[in-house]
């Protein structure tokens, strides 16, 4: 069955019915299952590496011969400014005794003091649990926060405590963003639509799309392996809502359209759904597909996005078109009040773009200086691109959440007082018989402050051995000592050593998102070119949307630039210019694709020039208030603390808007206007002029 005849089903007097009791049973058996979408979620793939780096090498060897390195590590902090007092050291003692029960094997390593006298570290590696982990860190911060001796600075860091960090961060922020989106998309339909019910229809039909989602992704995820983290989860709420919303503003505003037309509802609602049918699905695929693009990126994080979001797509889709058309012709016309639709005898004769006073005057400056018009958004595009100086890539331990926590403070009372790698050395695993080699190549390279005793393993195959980096773990400095720690010590005869360590993961990490980037973006680029051709059935024009799109990719990573650095948050996590460029070209372009399917099918009726510029006019508004809600909902993602999470939401945000306001409204009809008949080039748009159509005739009454 044909879309279009699919789609159509929800306008039948009989089938709309049956549409509804459909969805009934879907929500009834997806909410208990969207319920335990959390259950399933897997947060330890937000900091792997693929399995061939060499820091996920290092693990795996590590965790093989030296079975207790499978424990991530607490570290307490304590200092005294004016130096560590006999007090102070029996509360550290009493600290370590009371940490023994918490860490793996019962023991806790004796303290490591400061060159300087003021500060002293407990290490030990704890469950791995989840669960008890949890309950370990927090006993852990309850000791150091209960009773120190006045003075006395104390912090939890590690792997361990930063874990428990971001989760305790998000903890209830599921809830929060929910609710946020839903606020936020519940007042910007209030304002579109001035009705007092009508808003209420498509925040119900996206809320089900919703459920539907994540019981879906539930059942992928607990059956066929599918992975979520809380970051796919998120996206994947922000997604439906703002997709959603898109896709009902564009239905809405063309059964509007066809009622006035149509003395029937069915009829018109038929009408609205074959003719829109096509740019919603075209719509859908080009996110969808797009999105499963990132199935060819390495890293976990990354590739794990790519399913969660293509299902909440599909979703949104299904729902859209057919959940939303069968409760607006159920309810009738009334649901437009005060301002309804009435059907009008001869309106398929009159100009409906008098109707668009706004968009009829951009419509006008548009086709006054289409050149001048184009060129003009062109540069001033362009201009916002020089704002990406103000970003760098990398984004420190220490601001990756918008407020101050426990891990991160630890991190900055480490740096202050020990080498900047004594939180997280580095690790050298080699062969046993070639260690002492190995450490005299690791202390031989610049940036390596101290180089431990090699620890053999019980097999007595292999040496781990600890560098502290003089540098802090996640900086420029310490990546370019792991690599030249790596050139040093591979250069061993017969060590076969692999270095490890978090500052080795960041490196890695860095180096595994340049390969991602250079191949899903031209991936996702040719995807849309080929949806994008295949749907308006020309060669120039996609070309054009695609420039465009990379134009208007960069003009929001400018502008985007300038408001982060404004905030605070300029150094970009090295996974946000990836996920932000998929979400802009294959969400942003879909403006393009709902004004360019309209200008075909126009043109089609009236010619090039008055058919581009009707369909700039009866678009403009419902295109721009998809953009300005599908903006929102991406803003939505600054109540969340964590800096990734607010950089893509300000950047997907400025690319939303520049692309609705400026590309959509004049780059590309001027663009379109300044080429003529040549836009549908070799379509046979372009090989003659096409002859009006007679309008359809309204269907009677029955």
């Amino acid at each position: 069955m044909s879309p279009q005849r699919l789609a159509g089903l929800p306008a039948g007097r009989r089938s709309k019915y049956a549409v509804l009791l459909l969805w009934l049973v879907l929500l009834v058996a997806a909410g208990p299952l969207a319920v335990k979408l959390g259950e399933v979620q897997d947060n330890s793939t937000l900091g792997a590496l693929p399995a061939g780096a060499e820091s996920s090498r290092a693990v795996q060897r590590a965790e093989a011969a030296f079975p207790e390195s499978r424990h991530p590590l607490a570290i307490a902090v304590y200092v005294r400014d004016s130096g560590l007092t006999a007090a102070d050291r029996t509360r550290v003692e009493a600290d370590r005794a009371a940490f023994a029960p918490y860490a793996d094997g019962g023991a806790v390593s004796p303290p490591v003091a400061a060159a300087d006298g003021r500060a002293l570290l407990l290490s030990l590696p704890v469950s791995l649990d989840d669960e008890r982990r949890a309950e370990a860190v927090d006993a852990l911060k309850d000791r150091l926060a209960d009773g120190a001796p006045p003075g006395l600075r104390t912090a939890l860091t590690g792997d361990a405590a930063a874990e428990h960090d971001v989760f305790d961060a998000f903890s209830g922020m599921d809830g929060a963003l929910l609710l946020a989106t839903a606020l936020t998309v519940a007042l910007l339909l209030l304002v579109t639509y001035r009705s007092p019910v009508l808003w209420l229809i498509p925040l119900v039909g996206v809320a089900v799309a919703n459920q539907l989602a994540g019981a879906v992704v539930y059942l992928l995820a607990r059956h066929a392996g599918l992975a979520v983290d809380f970051q796919s989860q998120t996206i994947l709420t922000v997604l439906v809502f703002g997709v959603g919303v898109d896709y009902a503003l564009l239905l809405i505003a063309r059964y509007r359209e066809e009622l006035r037309r149509h003395a029937d509802r069915h009829a018109a609602m038929a009408a609205a759904l074959r003719r829109s049918a096509g740019a919603v699905c075209a719509s859908a695929a080009t996110v969808a597909i797009g999105l499963l693009c990132l199935l060819a990126a390495d890293l976990p994080a990354t590739r794990g996005l790519g399913p969660v979001g293509a299902v909440g797509i599909a979703a949104t889709l299904l729902a859209m078109t057919t959940l939303l058309p069968a409760v607006l012709v159920l309810c009738g016309r009334w649901l437009f009040w005060p301002f309804v639709p009435r059907y009008t005898p001869g309106a398929d004769t009159r100009d409906h773009a008098a109707d668009h006073g706004v968009w009829r005057r951009i419509s006008g400056l548009v086709a006054g200086r289409p050149r001048v018009v184009w060129l003009g958004t062109a540069a001033a595009l362009a201009a916002l691109t020089l704002g990406i100086g103000n970003l760098g890539l990398g984004l420190p331990d220490d601001e990756s959440f918008t407020t101050e926590v426990g891990s991160v403070a630890g991190q900055r009372l480490i740096a202050a007082h020990y080498p900047g790698g004594s939180a997280a050395p580095a690790e050298i695993l080699a062969a046993a018989a070639t260690a002492d080699r190995v450490v005299a190549a690791a202390r031989a390279v610049p940036g390596v402050a101290e180089v431990g005793a090699p620890e053999r393993s019980a097999d007595g195959r292999w040496v781990r051995v600890p560098a502290v980096l003089a540098a802090a773990p996640d900086s420029d400095a310490a990546r370019d000592t792991v690599t030249r720690l790596r050139t040093a010590v591979h250069a061993v005869p017969d060590a076969r050593a692999l270095v490890g360590g978090r500052t080795a993961t960041v490196l890695d990490e860095e180096r595994t998102v340049n390969r991602d980037n250079r191949v899903v973006i031209p991936l996702v680029l040719v995807v849309v070119l080929v949806i994008l051709v295949l749907l308006l059935r020309s060669l120039v024009a996609p070309l054009l949307l695609m420039v465009s799109v990379v134009l208007s990719y960069a003009a929001a990573m400018g502008a985007a630039g300038l408001l982060l650095d404004a905030l605070g948050h300029p150094r970009l996590f090295v996974g946000v210019p990836l996920q932000a460029f998929l979400f802009l070209v294959a969400l942003g372009v879909d403006y393009t694709i709902f004004l360019m399917t309209r200008a075909r099918e126009e043109v089609a009726r009236i010619g090039h020039r008055p058919g581009v510029l009707r369909a700039l006019t009866v678009t403009g508004g419902v295109i721009t208030s998809a953009g300005v809600v599908l903006a929102a909902t991406f803003g939505a993602l600054l109540v969340l603390p964590l800096v990734p999470s607010v950089q893509m939401g300000v950047i997907v945000a400025v690319g939303i808007l520049l692309d609705t306001l400026l590309v959509r409204s004049l780059l590309i009809p001027a663009l379109t206007l300044d080429l003529g008949v040549r836009t549908w080039w070799p379509g046979r748009l372009a090989r003659r002029s096409p002859q009006p159509v007679p309008p359809e005739p309204a269907l009677a009454r029955t």
